[in-house]
């Protein structure tokens, strides 16, 4: 496959499922916490996402990378997938909705960073000021549904947002040589490794566990980890780091929204303009503009 790095349909489709199953996340969670540790939590979803992810690709007959190919592969994972997912979940046990909402929302820019200095994508204007402006229609959203309060554990979704972002970068070369499908399965056993320690009493944590926990678990696996990242690296595949990424931003939108069809929440006047200048603004950066081809040289496998 070439990597235009264009948004086309396809790419487009990709980036809608993952952010609509990523925008139920947070509550889910949130939800599934009184039943389970921050770690069991991480454990458990990439544990279960891993064994969908392995039976996917047999049932797509897609092979692996090759051995000399898995040591940064699962690096990767356990930074982008185990250490956000932990720091992640032991944030939301203290850090307040609306802080952890603008602060996540740092992610498309840190992305953009990251891109710039690792595969020297070149960024326009009109993407940072889309990038910008998009940020400000967060903030709207997030001022009209509480506001933020900055405590400690807020600089865990800070770890949690520059791991997420080297993870979108760093496996953009290596999806070129082996698919994004192999490329996110190796990733998610890293990732997996890496959440094992601290999810030692997940068996037993999941036999008292009341259903509605083990349901939200397992949509946390099927739903967001499994499906979310799936569709997610397939349009990394398909364009730049940073144009995906600056889909992020709607998260919160669709939370609102999700929380308006589903359990009757009704957003405010303040909340309805900040989506309109989050649309706007991811708009605005992904108009106009072509991905560079990346400085990189190609990963070669060691031998």
């Amino acid at each position: 496959m070439k990597n235009a790095g264009q948004l086309d349909a396809r790419t487009l489709l990709y980036v809608s499922v993952a952010v609509l199953t990523w925008s139920s996340a947070y509550a889910s969670i949130a939800y599934a916490l009184s039943a389970f540790t921050p770690g069991e939590l991480a454990f458990g979803r990439l544990l279960f996402a891993s064994g969908v992810f392995l039976l996917y690709l047999r049932w797509r007959r897609i092979a692996l990378p090759p051995p000399a190919a898995w040591p940064p592969l699962l690096g990767l994972g356990v930074i982008g997938l185990g250490v956000y997912h932990l720091c992640l979940n032991l944030a939301e046990t203290r850090v307040a909705s609306g802080t952890a909402a603008l602060l996540i929302a740092l992610l498309p820019a840190a992305t953009a960073a990251t891109s710039a200095l690792w595969l020297r994508e070149r960024l326009s204007v009109r993407t940072l000021v889309g990038l910008a402006v998009a940020l400000g229609g967060v903030v709207l959203v997030v001022a009209d549904r509480g506001g933020v309060q900055f405590q400690p554990r807020a600089l865990l979704v800070l770890v949690s947002v520059l791991a997420a972002a080297v993870y979108f970068t760093g496996q953009k070369s290596w999806m070129r040589r082996y698919g994004a499908e192999a490329v996110t399965a190796v990733a998610l056993l890293g990732g997996t490794l890496a959440a094992a320690p601290f999810g030692l009493a997940l068996p037993r944590a999941l036999a008292a566990a009341p259903l509605p926990r083990l349901a939200a678990l397992l949509w946390l696996a099927l739903a967001p980890t499994f499906l979310g990242y799936l569709t997610w690296n397939l349009a990394i595949h398909r364009s730049s780091a940073t144009q995906v990424s600056s889909f992020i931003y709607c998260s919160s939108p669709l939370a609102v929204l999700i929380g308006w069809l589903w359990l009757g929440e009704r957003p405010g006047v303040l909340t309805l303009a900040g989506g309109a200048v989050v649309i706007g603004g991811v708009i605005l950066a992904n108009t106009g503009t072509r991905a560079a081809p990346s400085g990189l040289a190609e990963p070669q496998a060691q031998s």
